[in-house]
């Protein structure tokens, strides 16, 4: 009777035989930890870094003494970033930093056993600085971040499952492909394993898991329920604040049930479900009034912003910036969503009384405006070619939408030469993203756009070709990724 309790949380969530593969991907990670780059190399990764930093060992939002320091040792290397972010100050006499304080908060528990890990090793005599900034607390935060990215793919498998039970499929392939191409397929795997400094695994993490929420709680709406997502919610928007745009699938499926039941039952939960959402913002907000000296970011992000979207096009179709040149596996994904919307035949294999055509579209419809509101909001944003970082790296959000529309996907693409053609592409799909991956680090193509005839002949043709020099050098002189060499030669 004791262990009914666990057992009917965990059912909930996922099946047995999903259990047993989450823990052999589990244990592949662990082997594949010693792959994550332990340290920081960009200016974006030393803001949010620094957050943590001044807080635990400072107690303040000052960073002077954090910026100054990852300036001096080369890990913001930026000639202008001084100029940035060491030489102005806020409105209330402080370093500007355009980063938010949700990771942070999400490294602090890997951060505290860095700190605790150091201090005992001081105490046994290790000559181990316990200042936030050698080696042991920088890996930890890389390794958190891993492990975030992780769980994003893990939540998001969960919740593709949900999905396709819904679409009358009970089978552990659709969904295990899913996490796996979009896991290989799309650049989270380099802010996992290259640049885990940034907040893109942690942001990853905080959406599926508040998408995954969102599934369960709708099923009743209840208080104790929406208050969670409402949490989810608040967390999700201190990570990235473009992420705070994710709530509008919960938003239309929620708006659905009340036209529907025509009734407020929802209205009191929904109110405190708000609630929970701004206290869980309090941090961020808290920080806000330190930092600039009103809620909201530093003006410098706002003047960024035109509401009209007028690069919405161009940050998905743009073929030397858009998504799906950068991701092609996001077309793929993006069909799935849509497929969620037809009418389709259960499979053979799934229990009666599995299909629920009603809640899959209401789901389908909600992912997809999660989708356009992405691209609406990173069509907005005056730096939208976000040039010089790995893909269009404000879409690493949108991986448990994608993993639901590959895992939608494979369960409709049947038997035969349809399955065939999709695992082909997939395929694809990854090989290019591991391929860009490979030329990004160890400049073999210009870090500001792509060139897709130069990185097509790169990925297929020179990347096998280097594959062992460039293994070797990812294990033993990783640094070296990231001193630009001239691009590989081939049709451009």
């Amino acid at each position: 009777m004791r262990g009914s309790m666990p057992r009917r949380c965990c059912s909930s969530w996922c099946s047995a035989a999903e259990a047993r593969g989450l823990l052999a991907v589990g244990l592949i990670f662990v082997v594949t930890l010693p792959g994550v780059t332990r340290r920081l190399y960009a200016s974006d990764e030393v803001q949010y870094v620094s957050f943590l930093r001044s807080l635990w060992f400072d107690g303040d939002l000052s960073f002077d003494n954090e910026y100054r320091h990852f300036a001096e040792t080369g890990a913001a290397r930026d000639p202008g970033f001084a100029e940035t972010f060491i030489e102005p100050v806020t409105e209330t006499g402080l370093r500007r930093t355009f980063g938010t304080i949700g990771s942070a908060l999400m490294w602090a528990p890997f951060y505290a056993a860095a700190d605790l890990g150091t201090r005992v090793a001081r105490a046994a005599g290790a000559d181990v600085a316990a200042d936030g900034y050698s080696p042991p607390y920088i890996s930890a935060i890389c390794i958190g971040s891993a492990v975030y990215g992780l769980l994003a793919l893990i939540l998001a498998w969960c919740a593709a499952a949900r999905v396709l039970r819904l679409l009358g499929s009970a089978r552990l392939a659709p969904p295990l492909a899913a996490a796996l191409s979009v896991g290989l397929g799309t650049p989270l795997l380099f802010y996992m394993y290259v640049a885990p400094g940034f907040a893109h695994a942690t942001s990853a993490c905080a959406v599926s898991a508040f998408i995954l929420a969102w599934l369960v709680v709708r099923e009743r709406w209840s208080a104790g329920g929406l208050v969670a997502l409402g949490a989810l919610g608040g967390l999700m928007a201190m990570v990235r604040e473009q992420d705070a745009f994710i709530v509008v699938g919960p938003a239309i499926d929620l708006a659905w049930t009340l036209c529907r039941e025509r009734s407020l039952r929802v209205a009191g939960p929904t109110l405190a479900g708000a609630a929970a959402g701004t206290v869980a913002y309090l941090p961020q907000a808290a920080a806000y009034l330190v930092l600039n000296g009103h809620l909201g970011p530093s003006d410098l992000v706002s003047r960024k912003m035109t509401w009209t979207a007028p690069h919405a096009l161009e940050v998905v179709l743009s073929p030397s910036h858009g998504l799906l040149f950068w991701t092609p596996l996001a077309a793929l994904a993006a069909a799935g969503l849509v497929l969620m919307l037809a009418p389709g035949r259960a499979d053979a294999k799934a229990p009666a009384g599995g299909s629920d055509r009603e809640s899959l579209i209401r789901i389908g419809v909600g992912l997809l405006a999660i989708v356009l509101v992405q691209v609406y909001v990173g069509g907005s944003v005056e730096s939208w070619t976000v040039a010089g970082a790995f893909g269009q790296r404000r879409f690493v959000a949108l991986t448990s939408p994608f993993v639901i529309g590959m895992a939608v996907l494979w369960a409709r693409s049947g038997r035969g030469w349809p399955r065939a053609a999709v695992a082909a592409l997939a395929v694809l799909c990854v090989w290019w993203n591991l391929g860009l991956m490979v030329q990004f680090g160890a400049g073999l193509m210009d870090r500001q756009r792509l060139e897709p005839g130069r990185n097509a002949y790169n990925t297929f043709v020179v990347v096998p070709r280097l594959l062992p020099e460039l293994a070797y050098r990812y294990l033993f002189d990783r640094a070296s990724f990231y001193h630009s060499g001239p691009p590989a030669g081939g049709p451009s």
